[in-house]
């Protein structure tokens, strides 16, 4: 047991510390993309859980109409991304693989497709506000489709993101695959 204070033993000099074994690179990695990955999924939670008030606010009517405007039709799809985000929560913990491909392709089918739809559906309302300045959905007194870009925009660079640090954290996970059959 090493000590900082107490007597060196004979025969070293302090310097014999490159012999000791280290964490492999791609576990390193792999912790340290993990944690970015739950602190992405964390947001896009968050997203999500505001949709969804948002949505069951418009839906419920427990606010007048004037205040909070009625979901667009991309964002009952996106409720689903959910699901994927989950599934990437799981593939944690032993490292499973075809949880994390299917959070990835989840990813892509139920986050990123249903942003790009709302994207391009909103675009003419957006279109008229910035021309016009008329906008006829509000959220407590913003346009409803200022705020909703706002989001798309957040939900956008998180769910790339998210896809990016997967794709790593995979290529990481095959890379330690790759050593243990080689043994």
């Amino acid at each position: 047991m090493a000590s900082r204070t107490g007597p060196r033993p004979a025969g070293t000099d302090g310097s014999d510390f490159r012999h000791r074994e280290r964490v492999a690179s791609h576990f390193r990695m792999s912790v340290a993309l993990k944690s970015e990955i739950k602190k992405l999924i964390y947001v896009q939670v968050a997203i999500w859980l505001l949709l969804v008030a948002q949505m069951s606010v418009g839906h419920l009517k427990l606010l007048p109409h004037d205040q909070v405007a009625m979901p667009y039709q991309w964002e009952y799809p996106y409720l689903l991304s959910i699901i994927p985000s989950l599934f990437g929560l799981m593939s944690f913990p032993r490292n499973n693989i075809s949880y994390l491909v299917l959070s990835m392709i989840g990813t892509g089918l139920f986050s990123v497709a249903p942003l790009i739809y709302g994207s391009m559906e909103m675009f003419p309302a957006a279109q008229q506000l910035y021309r016009h300045g008329k906008a006829y959905r509000f959220i407590f007194g913003f346009s409803a489709v200022s705020v909703m870009y706002l989001v798309v925009g957040v939900a956008v660079q998180v769910h790339a993101w998210q896809l990016y640090y997967s794709k790593k954290l995979l290529d990481s996970w095959f890379t330690s695959t790759q050593e243990k059959k080689k043994k």
